[in-house]
């Protein structure tokens, strides 16, 4: 919402009054044409400085920011992913150290190297953040809002941790930069919502004990800590057809392995973390512990896919990941969704960036980009 167009609504009868010959309104109108001056005069300082939006926040606050955004600081790892999907990166004047260490999103949009890293998602060097000049600062931990808008600047937060909030979190960040970002906003949502209805309609009929039991692990660094059902995590694994194998857990919790392996799952997932995930994989296969679980049994243990953010957590590209979870759990019934394809499409459409195909399997792997 802008408030420039009262402005310049109040600009346009001004200027008619103003102009209106003298014979036409008499000599004794003269004190009101002084007044139409002045009035005229305070009309153009409002339509020309107080060119400003409202938008409304993750938590329904309204913060009013400039009308056109050139600069943003971006102090969530996961949203300058949006932000970079939304065609806004070349705005960015802040980011994180998980994006600046992100080898998919330094391939993809190599002028990252040349934005200031300003958080490790804990703390914010505010005095070097002053000096950018953010139009807008974008951010998910309250903490830090409260540290933003103290140091007088305008913070916008954005956060989710289901679908719904994804796509509102995609919708607010397209407000704040503007120009095309809506419009790509509608086309992103609209491609994810389609992905996921047209995994529903595939999977529909089948039936409650052919849908897998999985386990994801949260990185391969540790084995122990899980995302169970009470998350994102657990969201798309029950969309794409699967169980969650610890249902009642939320995000990133410690297990023990009495219950991983009281769980029986039959499909294990390996959070996306580069090579320790192929580490983790064979570590499990190694390890007597893990050897009567069915997933290992089986030879169903999967590293899963990483991009610009891995696919599997906060990211824009869960577009991708259900249609990979859902080939992943029911390949009978995808057989003739080519996911390198797919990748290659989304990675052009929205990133403007040439996938090949080599790199496109990189990513399925979880791996990083071949140079």
């Amino acid at each position: 919402m802008t408030l420039k167009k009262t402005s310049l609504k109040l600009f346009t009868s001004l200027h008619a009054n103003l102009f209106t010959p003298v014979g036409a309104v008499g000599k004794a109108n003269v004190q009101k044409t002084v007044f139409f001056v002045t009035a005229l005069f305070a009309a153009t300082l409002l339509a020309f400085s107080a060119q400003a939006k409202i938008v409304t926040d993750v938590d329904g606050k309204q913060v009013e920011i400039a009308d056109r955004v050139e600069r943003v600081a971006d102090l969530w790892h996961a949203n300058n992913q949006i932000v970079l999907l939304l065609g806004g990166a070349d705005k960015l004047v802040a980011t994180t150290t998980a994006i600046a260490a992100n080898p998919w999103f330094a391939e993809v949009y190599p002028n990252i190297k040349n934005v200031p890293v300003l958080t490790n998602g804990e703390t914010i060097q505010v005095e070097e953040l002053l000096s950018q000049k953010p139009d807008a600062v974008l951010l998910s931990k309250k903490s830090m809002l409260t540290e933003i808008n103290q140091a007088g600047l305008k913070g916008v937060r954005v956060s989710f941790q289901d679908f719904d909030g994804l796509k509102k979190t995609v919708r607010i960040t397209a407000e704040v930069l503007g120009d095309k970002a809506p419009e790509i906003a509608k086309s992103y949502i609209k491609e994810l919502e389609g992905n996921i209805q047209f995994v529903e309609s595939r999977i529909k009929d089948v039936k409650e004990e052919k849908r897998p039991t999985v386990l994801h692990i949260t990185s391969g660094a540790d084995l122990l800590k899980i995302d169970g059902g009470k998350s994102m995590i657990g969201e798309w694994i029950r969309l794409a057809g699967g169980k969650s194998a610890l249902p009642d857990q939320a995000n990133m919790v410690t297990v023990t392995m009495e219950s991983i392996v009281e769980a029986n799952p039959g499909v294990i997932i390996i959070g996306s973390s580069g090579n320790k995930s192929q580490a983790a994989i064979e570590k499990i296969k190694s390890d007597p512990t893990w050897q009567s679980i069915s997933a290992v049994k089986n030879n169903r243990i999967y590293a899963n896919p990483t991009g610009t953010f891995p696919w599997d957590r906060y990211s824009a590209e869960e577009a991708l990941q259900i249609l990979w979870a859902a080939q992943l759990f029911h390949p009978e019934k995808f057989q003739d969704v080519d996911m390198v394809e797919k990748t290659q499409a989304f990675y052009k459409k929205y990133y403007g960036y040439a996938l090949s195909k080599e790199n496109a399997e990189q990513i399925l792997k979880g791996l990083s980009p071949l140079k």
